[in-house]
């Protein structure tokens, strides 16, 4: 599967952005989806996650309350809704599938990632 991340750009703290993860292939709903992003200079960290129907979602202490992950099957598509953001959000965010397998936060469980989108925010 291919994944394209979009939807990231420029806001002030506080405000929000919503990024898409838009999938190729017939096999989405076999991909648990996962959010990450890294910061210049630090390591890839893991934002969120998603069960194959959407039912589930999982997210990282640092954003939970404030990020809001969903998917759209038929669309073939993941989103990751972030209000309140910060600037310590600032990062290039990764979308990642992981085929049959779900609820993972390291990245070498994931098997295929999109080319990130970046986030700046700023204070």
């Amino acid at each position: 599967v291919q994944l394209q991340a979009s939807g990231g750009g420029l806001v002030q703290a506080g405000g929000y952005l919503r990024l898409s993860c838009a999938a190729s292939g017939r096999t989405f709903s076999s991909y648990g989806m996962g959010w990450f992003r890294q910061a210049p200079g630090k390591e890839r960290e893991f934002v969120g996650g998603i069960d194959w129907s959407g039912g589930s979602t999982y997210y990282a202490d640092s954003v939970k309350g404030r990020f809001t992950i969903s998917r759209d099957n038929a669309k073939n598509t993941v989103y990751l809704q972030m209000n309140s953001l910060k600037p310590e959000d600032t990062a290039v965010y990764y979308c990642a599938a992981a085929l049959l397998r779900w609820g993972a936060t390291m990245t070498t469980r994931y098997d295929y990632w999109g080319q990130g989108t970046l986030v700046t925010v700023s204070s």
